[in-house]
């Protein structure tokens, strides 16, 4: 059997479109919520699912000064979580 050899991609630099933006990944659970690495000690977050865990999510959001939230989910997990940033004034 051949030994198989990896090699490492090289790295693409693209350029920073929004410095502003979170990504959170929303699952049924818990959502996982990234900001900027320079918005605190802390930049990747775990939240539960229930309304005040939204809005700290959200409350979070604002406190490092985000604007902009992609958000990856599977179902329908997103709904409540879509309606409360867009209602704190969010871009999602």
């Amino acid at each position: 059997m051949k030994k198989q050899t990896f090699t490492r991609k090289s790295v693409v630099n693209l350029p920073l479109v929004n410095p502003n933006a979170a990504g959170i990944d929303v699952g049924d659970t818990i959502h996982a919520v990234a900001v900027p690495e320079d918005r605190g000690p802390e930049p990747v977050r775990s939240f539960g699912t229930m309304t005040g865990d939204l809005e700290a999510i959200a409350v979070w959001l604002l406190e490092c000064g985000v604007d902009t939230v992609a958000m990856e989910s599977t179902g329908v997990y997103w709904k409540p979580l879509f309606t409360l940033l867009i209602q704190q004034g969010l871009e999602v």
